[in-house]
């Protein structure tokens, strides 16, 4: 039978032939996946290796080419996927981690003639890092390496480029005309996907009875699928098929009906590649659950997002492959436009630890490989840190040979960091964590999970929490192997596994709350209320909620300090903290051992280092502000009068620790700070020479011409003086502080204010007349001379009888 892609094989086996690579665009169902590596057998010196996104249609394609070829798998064809393989002598489909695995233990691809990287508009991860590492390959070692990327909805021109300016070699689809059927508005918010999309279902079996065929079903995953399937009551076989399926499950869903309509419910997984036969209607629930990272398990974690609008085509393509459709969309069509494009490449949106792992061990910084999307630096630099912390990056960044052990394995370098730590034992926390959680509902305890994987009995026919039964299975298998994978170690218990794969989520039960909890990465974490583990003083939290200052729990396991101390003994801390504490307003000194942010023991510093302790009491007065004794202040405003000596306020002179910190040392709590006498600090703040001009410009006293000293008030806004009126008889000339002329209050004998001036002479040339005449009469035993300029000073009364 011909297909689509047949018309323009001449052309890019030519292409490669005179290029090495070729970027193919051919729509779905052209027939690429199976055709393309079969026309390349008699061009291509070596063998075919061809990278598919997903297991299922990795085996499928290379049945199919079997297959045509008529021969069993094993002959020509072969496939290889985790945890199964069989050989093929000339091509071989892999999943795309499998590439990366071959290019760094054989850089250079001996044997191999072409790479086909297919699908490659998924954008997965791996997929980016495998052209990228190929591409560089060919460039080294290997410039007669093939490699045609193949694509249905990607912008070819960008991918082209990125290869040298690679021919584009572009197929038309076959496909009938299919009529799009929109919702007639909006779902509301509060409406639920499963019933909405068991109603859709069921209305599209219905519309179509007279069209007939299959109704592929587009569901976002396994649960998803499990519950619309509950929910449908159709004269149909519903059929589920998604990735972690039983090989036998799916190949079920592929095979043509048997006397009744089917409904297909499927995942992404049968957007592209696979072919499904007699679909004449789709119904897109418009949902797709992708990887994205997530800072509450600290690795990706598949989550649910609307479809891209490619996406929504690749699916609507689904129904016109061999006969005029109709596919049914849940969503308005006025909510079109507000879809995006394309869906995110996974490399701007996923964990990027173990593509910062695999690029150490290649031994590049990744800036000089051909990414179509560059990784973003932050999140490179995040996963580098991890990668340090797990000892797998030494100080320069390069890998270690503890990297190069975890880079061997097929796991999230957290895992496997904690496999090749804990050996055998570890295999089932290792599969349990790198899968969703198996019982719904559960409390946080980890080891409630793993005595369900390891006890197919333990929670039999009680079922205390729902368990998905098909995720169970798939942990055990996935626990199967890598224990194969690993050796034998001294047995750790589960918090001490835990705690391996993740140092930075160790935590401390906060003093006097028994829900929360301080981790050793320096955020919080809370533990849902009555929660069993809120017992224990550390535990390892394995799942968070992402809050960033205070994340609930979600799954953790509870750990032993002894287990700390020994796994941790390189990275525990003696710390002499000496410091103010906010909450007690005194100076704590301390000893702590700390693990990261976590303090495991904490005792009294018997003798601290006294620069230390004026340190602390100095940011105890930033916190508590200065106080001021009367002499202190009077200085201060001195100080303030006269240039050049400095600003004076409490904002200056809390800039700068040096000029008090040698009179802090017998300071320990805030009452100390209060009865703290600055003076003396600030007169060693200007210096000598600093005092003996502020006595010049701003003296504490004024000396009357008795010889007497007045203290000068500077706390008013112009300095001043007080005393008795007689005692400035003959001074001529006003006297000036700062610059500016003193403020006088001159009192009668009596001690009471009679006048205030800043001008002496005017005042003895006009107001003292009135004083005069007034206060002889009241004290006529003290003087009153009419010229007071040419009388004696005096504080003294007349003798009697005078």
């Amino acid at each position: 039978m011909s297909l689509p892609i047949d018309s323009v094989l001449p052309e890019l086996t030519a292409a490669l032939a005179a290029h090495g690579r070729a970027v193919l665009m051919a729509p779905p169902g052209a027939g690429k996946t199976t055709r393309v590596p079969l026309a390349l057998l008699p061009v291509v010196s070596g063998r075919i290796v061809m990278l598919e996104p997903r297991r299922l249609a990795a085996r499928a394609a290379a049945e199919r080419m079997a297959e045509t070829l008529g021969e069993p798998l094993g002959q020509t064809v072969g496939y290889r996927i985790r945890g199964e393989a069989v050989a093929g002598r000339r091509i071989e489909v892999v999943t795309e981690g499998i590439l990366t695995r071959m290019l760094q233990s054989d850089p250079g691809l001996d044997g191999i003639g072409c790479v086909i990287f297919d699908e490659f508009h998924e954008r997965s991860l791996n997929a980016d890092l495998g052209l990228a590492l190929a591409y560089e390959a060919r460039a080294a070692l290997r410039p007669d390496l093939m490699l045609v990327v193949m694509s249905a909805t990607l912008d070819a021109a960008p991918v082209a480029a990125l290869l040298d300016d690679a021919p584009v070699i572009t197929s038309q689809g076959r496909a009938f005309p299919v009529e799009t059927r929109w919702m007639d508005r909006p779902l509301p918010a509060s409406a639920r996907l499963i019933p909405e999309a068991a109603r859709l279902v069921a209305q599209a079996f219905a519309d179509t009875r007279d069209i007939g065929g299959t109704v592929l079903t587009f569901l976002p995953g396994e649960g998803e699928i499990r519950r619309v399937a509950a929910a449908l009551d159709l004269d149909a076989d519903v059929v589920p098929l998604y990735g972690a399926m039983d090989f036998k499950a799916q190949r079920a869903a592929m095979l043509p009906a048997q006397g009744r309509r089917r409904v297909v419910l499927a995942t992404s997984i049968a957007e592209t590649s696979l072919t499904i036969p007699d679909v004449k209607v789709v119904v897109d629930a418009g949902r797709a659950r992708r990887a994205r990272f997530d800072p509450g398990s600290g690795m990706s974690r598949l989550v649910t997002e609307r479809v891209s609008r490619a996406e929504a085509e690749q699916r609507r393509g689904r129904a016109g492959r061999v006969a005029p459709g109709i596919c049914y969309r849940l969503w308005a069509r006025a909510e079109e436009g507000a879809l995006p494009a394309f869906a995110p490449p996974e490399i701007a949106v996923a964990d990027l630890a173990g593509l910062a792992l695999e690029l150490a061990n290649w031994g590049s910084d990744g800036a000089d490989l051909a990414f179509l999307t560059p990784p973003p630096e932050a999140a490179l630099a995040e996963a580098r840190a991890l990668l340090a912390g797990l000892g797998a990056l030494d100080g320069g960044g390069r890998i270690t040979p503890h990297g190069r052990a975890l880079a061997a394995l097929p796991l999230h370098p957290r895992l496997a960091h904690m496999l090749v730590v804990a050996g055998r034992d570890a295999a089932d926390l290792a599969a349990l964590l790198g899968e969703r959680d198996p019982l719904t509902g559960a409390p946080t305890d980890l080891t409630l999970r793993l005595t369900a994987i390891r006890d197919a009995r333990a929670y039999g026919d009680r079922h205390p929490w729902p368990v998905n039964a098909g995720g169970l299975h798939r942990i055990r298998d996935e626990a199967k192997r890598l224990r194969r994978m690993a050796q034998d170690r001294p047995t750790l218990s589960p918090g001490a596994m835990a705690a391996l794969a993740y140092p930075d989520r160790i935590g401390l039960r906060r003093k006097g709350d028994q829900q929360r909890y301080v981790l050793s990465g320096g955020k919080g974490a809370i533990l849902p209320e009555g929660d069993a583990l809120a017992n224990a003083r550390f535990i390892v939290a394995t799942d968070l909620d992402g809050d960033t200052r205070e994340a609930r729990v979600r799954m953790a396991v509870a750990v032993g300090e002894d287990d700390l101390r020994r796994l941790f003994a390189d990275r525990i801390q003696t710390v002499e903290s000496v410091a103010w504490s906010r909450r007690d307003n005194r100076i704590l000194a301390r000893r702590q051992e700390q693990l990261g942010a976590l303090v495991l023991a904490d005792r009294a510093l018997d003798d601290p280092d006294p620069q230390a302790m004026a340190r602390a009491a100095w940011d105890g007065l930033r916190l508590n502000g200065l106080t001021w004794t009367p002499a202190a202040a009077r200085l201060r405003a001195r100080i303030a009068l006269v240039a050049d000596l400095g600003a004076v306020d409490d904002a200056a002179l809390l800039s700068d620790a040096e000029w008090l910190l040698p009179y802090l040392g017998r300071v320990r709590s805030l009452a100390d700070l209060r009865a703290l006498d600055l003076t003396e600090a600030l007169k060693a703040r200007i210096g000598w020479d600093g005092q003996q001009k502020l006595d010049r410009s701003a003296p504490a006293h004024f000396v009357t011409p008795l010889g007497r000293k007045v203290p000068i008030d500077y706390d008013a806004e112009t300095p001043g003086i007080e005393l008795k009126l007689q005692e400035l008889f003959g001074v001529a000339r006003h006297p000036v502080v700062g610059g500016r002329p003193l403020r006088i209050t001159m009192v009668s004998p009596g001690a009471k204010p009679i006048a205030v001036t800043t001008d002496l002479p005017g005042f003895w040339a006009g107001s003292y007349g009135d004083v005069r005449k007034d206060m002889r009469g009241r004290y006529p035993r003290h003087p009153w001379p009419e010229n007071p300029l040419e009388a004696d000073p005096t504080t003294r009364a007349k003798p009697r009888g005078t």
